[in-house]
């Protein structure tokens, strides 16, 4: 009987202590298995919202921002510049790089006398917004191209003096042809565009004028070459017997060597052998005499960023 009541008690103890075995292994399961990783998961993607959004900030455009514009603004003729080069940029970027040039420069001033042989257009001096001179014709001169298009044009005066040239150079054996003449405003900035595009507004901008900035506007100015079209508008026509007869005797036609070999950093613009520009005999010799360029006669030589090109 008594050994009965030890095995009872015995037994008794036994579940007792299996019973809190299991309910303390059972504790730690519902502290991990709850609600503990839900909230431990929003607070890491919260972050990764608000960095999204400050990406998204820093991608929107500088005008819709509006604090600081000229940080902004200044990388994008480089980057437009960079992609157009590698031929994948587009012309958006060039124009802004013309615009921001454009803008940049206030000292720019419109001529006052755009219709006189005469007049002054360069880097400083623009003609008047749209200017179209009323007195385009075609000169009677070879061209080394057949169409017959705007860039044959010049002004009735300097379309008759060119003429009297191309006349005298042959006699001398000689052979003359034109290659540009008049260019639109509209035309002189699609050229400038795609000159930025290609090389950068720095570089391009000595040896291409901005809109509005170029004598070519003028209807008084020729690229010229000879008949066979070589070294046209090319560095090499400097060392052609055409370009040697140009330098000479141009200036008995009315006309200069408008951009001379030496004078870059008065003219901001390099060597162009081949771009004569009529102002009229008397102005013409006076310059030649001289060795004075247009901006030297007027006293208004424009400041160039670096030296000779």
């Amino acid at each position: 009987m008594r050994k009965r009541s030890i095995t009872a008690l015995l037994l008794a103890v036994m579940l007792t202590s299996a019973a809190c075995s299991v309910g303390g292994g059972n504790e730690p399961s519902p502290s991990t298995g709850t609600a503990t990783p839900s909230p431990s998961t929003e607070p890491t993607e919260t972050p990764s919202d608000a960095g999204q959004t400050a990406e998204n900030s820093a991608t929107t455009p500088p005008d819709d921002k509006g604090p600081s514009p000229s940080p902004t603004t200044s990388p994008k003729p480089d980057s437009g510049n960079k992609e157009s080069s590698s031929g994948k940029g587009s012309s958006s970027a060039g124009e802004s790089a013309v615009q921001v040039a454009d803008n940049a420069d206030s000292a720019v001033q419109v001529t006052a006398n755009a219709e006189a042989a005469t007049a002054l257009v360069n880097k400083q001096f623009r003609l008047p917004k749209g200017y179209v001179p009323d007195d385009l014709v075609y000169p009677n001169i070879p061209f080394i191209f057949s169409e017959k298009v705007d860039k044959r044009k010049l002004r009735k005066d300097a379309a008759e003096a060119l003429e009297k040239l191309v006349a005298g150079a042959k006699k001398d054996d000689i052979k003359l042809a034109g290659v540009s003449g008049y260019r639109s405003e509209a035309r002189q900035k699609t050229l400038f565009t795609n000159y930025v595009k290609k090389d950068g507004i720095e570089a391009a901008s000595k040896y291409s004028a901005r809109p509005g900035h170029s004598e070519h506007q003028t209807g008084l100015s020729m690229d010229v070459s000879g008949v066979d079209g070589k070294c046209a508008a090319e560095s090499c026509f400097g060392d052609t017997p055409e370009a040697d007869w140009l330098a000479k005797n141009a200036a008995d036609y009315g006309f200069i060597i408008r951009y001379p070999e030496g004078k870059q950093d008065i003219t901001g613009y390099k060597y162009e052998p081949w771009h004569i520009r009529y102002v009229g005999v008397e102005l013409a010799r006076k310059l030649e005499a001289s060795g004075d360029t247009l901006e030297e006669h007027y006293g208004a030589a424009v400041p160039v960023s670096g030296s000779k090109n």
